[in-house]
């Protein structure tokens, strides 16, 4: 790559070599990072209207109340008969308001149907098989890249370098001895030409810097490196606490169909099984268990408007009444609650809401509750410009880099290598850090300094390509 030559050239003050040190980073990083941005901002766009606004399983249909609505026993009967093939209710989900559906899983002869149904007539709404959504979709591209394991490392590398991009990016902001704070805070409409788009790209990536480096670190929440061997294990919930045998299952298997569901804090928690006689007696001993007793249940407990109850899964499964905002139940994660019940003697075997998350659960339960717009209107909103704001970044940073790139040079015009790096221990303290932290980016800043050093260093084609 290109480097400062000519030791009778006076050498470069200590800021400007800062700052190409800086610029060279942050141009990389973006060179990575930007399709990879462009397509979490347009699919978690989507993903965030087919929650809030456009549910495809038919939470928000419009009902008319009567006097009384049908018994849940009554509802899954209906729910039952208009699936062809229905054999039972795996999950029922009570509805947000009295004049809004419910919604049934039934199991059907090959994947599992949701059902929105009229609560006071049975009159089947809506008929969606579990997982075939659009959303559904969505989030495969906005997780895999429909790739799998490949694009679940790729995602994960890009939202590391992406906090590298901002920390770079921030110093480069940083007002110099020409320019004021109130110069560099509104962009400059009035500019022309690569002026203006290069006070677009600072200002908007100044005011968006905190919460795209949120963006990126809740979303790494569900990475495989980062999310599922690195932090998530540290924020499980200590099961054993209940006090009842716990099963070799997993709270992430009560997800249906991939969806993440399930409160990020429990996931790795085993869930507890049915048959001691371990638990709390809520019920009156002798009372059928079936779904309409866990939803009485639900009520004596405190639950309100929408939660949800699912069925054992086997011979020793629990029943399992949650209020979580991740399945978008409640207002915001603060409320979220998760009850187990043995499905043999009805004692509650377990009682987790957000109070008795670890810290770390706490954090990411907001954090994830934010990044996905499920705190009101006021979150979606936030939620929007930032996307916008991000596209806006992204595009303005590519029409920059296009803009000062030598007209037909087969070159990609990075900016210059300084002759030296100053503070070179304070930047390796910084980059260690990142990488103990996020071990991909480590990995990836590994394999890009071999690759240069013993590649493209030595090749005088690459070399000068890359410049």
């Amino acid at each position: 790559m290109t480097e400062f030559s000519s030791s009778a050239a006076p050498q470069p003050p200590l800021a400007n070599k800062l700052y190409f040190a800086a610029w060279r980073w942050h141009f990389y990083a973006g060179l990575f990072v930007v399709p990879f941005l462009l397509i979490l901002a347009v699919t978690g766009f989507f993903m965030m209207l087919l929650t809030t606004v456009l549910p495809e399983y038919g939470d928000r249909l419009r009902v008319i109340p009567t006097a009384a609505p049908l018994s849940v026993a009554q509802q899954i009967t209906a729910a039952i008969a208009g699936v062809d093939g229905g054999t039972g209710a795996a999950r029922y989900i009570t509805p947000y308001q009295p004049d809004r559906a419910a919604l049934i899983t039934v199991n059907g002869p090959q994947t599992p149907v949701i059902v929105a149904l009229d609560p006071y007539t049975g009159t089947l709404l809506r008929q969606t098989a579990d997982g075939d959504t659009w959303y559904a979709w969505l989030e495969k591209v906005h997780g895999t890249l429909l790739i799998g394991t490949t694009g679940d490392r790729l995602l994960e590398i890009a939202a590391g370098l992406g906090l590298v991009m901002i920390c770079t990016g921030l110093y480069l902001w940083w007002p110099r001895a020409d320019r004021r704070f109130s110069q560099i805070l509104i962009p400059n409409l009035a500019a022309r030409g690569r002026a203006f788009w290069k006070s677009l790209h600072e200002v908007l990536g100044f005011w968006t810097s905190v919460l795209l480096a949120a963006f990126l670190v809740t979303g790494m929440a569900w990475a495989g490196i980062w999310g599922d061997h690195w932090v998530k294990a540290w924020n499980s919930f200590p099961a054993e606490k209940w006090g009842a045998p716990l099963s070799d299952k997993t709270h992430i298997s009560l997800n249906g169909s991939g969806a993440k569901e399930v409160p990020w804090g429990l996931e790795l928690t085993p869930l507890p099984t049915s048959g001691s006689q371990a638990g709390v007696q809520v019920l009156e001993p002798g009372v059928v268990l079936d779904m309409a007793t866990m939803v009485h249940l639900g009520q004596i407990l405190g639950f309100e408007n929408r939660f949800q109850i699912a069925a054992p899964a086997d011979d020793t499964g629990v029943w399992t009444l949650s209020q979580d905002s991740m399945s978008y139940d409640g207002s915001g994660p603060t409320g979220d609650r998760t009850v187990h019940v043995d499905q043999y003697t009805g004692k509650v075997l377990a009682d987790v809401r957000y109070a008795d998350y670890p810290l770390g659960a706490k954090a990411m339960a907001v954090g994830i509750a934010l990044h996905e717009g499920q705190v009101g209107l006021v979150n979606v909103v936030v939620n929007l410009l930032v996307l916008l704001s991000i596209g806006t970044i992204c595009v303005s940073g590519i029409v920059l880099w296009w803009k000062r790139r030598p007209a037909f040079a087969a070159r990609l015009a990075a900016p210059p290598r300084p002759a030296e790096l100053p503070l070179w221990k304070g930047a390796l303290a910084i980059t260690v850090g990142l990488s103990m932290l996020f071990p991909l980016i480590g990995v990836t800043l590994v394999a890009v300094l071999a690759l240069d050093v013993l590649i493209v260093q030595n090749v005088p084609v690459l070399k000068r390509a890359l410049s």
